[in-house]
């Protein structure tokens, strides 16, 4: 059987890749999709994933909108070292190739020891137990890494995405200013299911 990885060209495929990563799911609906770490060339499919997005998901994950993402960003986002800084995307075989409904990832923060993590799905995917995967399966990695505490900066009236770490993870901290939720958390002991 072919790995998730097989399409992907030889070059495409950076060193240190964290195949154990790579996983097929099957979603609340019986959906397949796949999950595997970001590659740099997703780049061009992470501006395909932000033109799909709806104002109101492009917005809560960037809080801005912009027309389209910047290539230049596209290129930093789909770099990352597999350890410090870290994405996983969720994929699913559409009529012309594999395309990308859901990035998970986390980034250091300005505090020691604590990384940042963004979660967004693409809105048809939504609801569906996606993100809740995507971020047991980052939060996992992370500890496999000796990562142990997270924070994730939120808009206020993304209830998704609160109820999402309220119901998923330990929040040790939340704190609000300005319409944006700050959360300080840990992942459950068991690992996260939808």
């Amino acid at each position: 059987m072919a790995t998730l990885i097989d399409a992907a060209p030889t070059a495409a495929i950076p060193a240190g890749y964290p195949r154990e990563l790579e996983r097929e799911i099957r979603l609340q609906d019986g959906a397949a999709a796949q999950i595997r770490p970001i590659r740099p060339d997703d780049a061009e499919r992470l501006i395909e994933l932000y033109d799909r997005l709806s104002y109101t998901t492009a917005y809560q994950r960037f809080f801005r909108v912009l027309k389209r993402l910047p290539p230049e960003w596209a290129r930093l986002f789909a770099n990352v070292d597999y350890h410090g800084r870290l994405a996983l995307v969720a994929q699913h075989d559409a009529p012309h190739g594999p395309e990308l409904v859901g990035v998970a990832r986390y980034e250091p923060s300005d505090e020691p020891g604590t990384v940042e993590v963004a979660v967004v799905v693409q809105d048809g995917w939504q609801g569906r137990g996606l993100g809740v995967m995507l971020l047991g399966d980052l939060l996992a990695a992370a500890e496999a890494r000796g990562i142990h505490l997270f924070c994730a900066f939120v808009l206020a009236d993304n209830s998704r995405m609160l109820d999402m770490l309220a119901r998923f993870t330990r929040v040790q901290k939340r704190t609000i200013d300005s319409g944006v939720v700050e959360i300080i958390f840990m992942p459950r002991a068991q690992p996260v299911s939808a």
